[in-house]
């Protein structure tokens, strides 16, 4: 039976997980540090200009990243195919009707989904901003990803159940990160944010390339935030 699930690429594999090629421990306490790291660079630098604090927030993960993969890009990414950037736009559809609907379900229920756009106070420098920001956000999944495909395959020997299990922590991990208490409710971040991240995550696990979340994600985001600087 084969390791891979029906709907992964089968070309070639994630990093790292079997060591493939090995990290040491200190180079994954690197890599994991990095991400709060990031957040915290984020923060101050962020507040003086957001164009330079997204650039930082990804390079502080992107660099330590691709140093201990020995500068080999490929592990990582790829030049995206026509398949591949059809693939991003489909995900990027799918979860904006996913959330659409989930925002309106949660609304009907218990009016957690309403949220204030002009809380977000979105400008033009966070806007373009989002080149960067959004595949540090995408890089934040997938080390503590590779992370736990490690950790799980180490003591399980079983692919696909690495897989699942690695994928569902990151994905409410990630939800998570989003809640601030009085702001947007808990059950919508995980829903959201969280669980909707699996449109993004699911174009990597079945391509391993970065770059097709990566897409997808920046789609998402971009019209976003397009519409609210707009007006709409």
């Amino acid at each position: 039976m084969s390791e891979f699930f029906n709907f992964e690429d089968t070309d070639r594999d994630f990093p790292f997980y079997k060591q493939n090629p090995k990290l040491s421990k200190m180079a994954w306490i690197v890599l994991l540090a990095s991400i709060p790291i990031a957040f915290i660079l984020y923060g101050v630098i962020g507040l003086g200009s957001e164009y330079i604090g997204s650039l930082v927030f990804c390079l502080t993960m992107l660099i330590p990243l691709l140093y201990y993969s020995n500068w080999d890009f490929y592990l990582i990414f790829r030049n995206p195919s026509r398949s591949e950037i059809k693939l991003a736009l489909l995900l990027f559809i799918g979860y904006i009707i996913y959330a659409i609907a989930i925002d309106a379900i949660l609304s009907a229920i218990t009016q957690a989904g309403e949220i204030n756009p002009e809380a977000m106070g979105v400008t033009a420098e966070m806007t373009v901003s989002l080149i960067y920001s959004m595949m540090g956000e995408e890089l934040v999944k997938f080390i503590p990803l590779m992370f736990l495909m490690r950790l799980f395959y180490k003591y399980s020997n079983n692919r696909k159940l690495s897989i699942a299990l690695s994928t569902i922590i990151v994905l409410i991990s990630f939800g998570l990160l989003h809640y601030t208490p009085g702001s947007t409710p808990l059950i919508s971040v995980i829903l959201i944010q969280g669980f909707g991240s699996l449109f993004e995550v699911y174009g990597y696990l079945k391509t391993k390339n970065l770059f097709v979340p990566y897409l997808s994600h920046l789609l998402t985001d971009g019209v976003i935030f397009m519409a609210m600087l707009l007006g709409f």
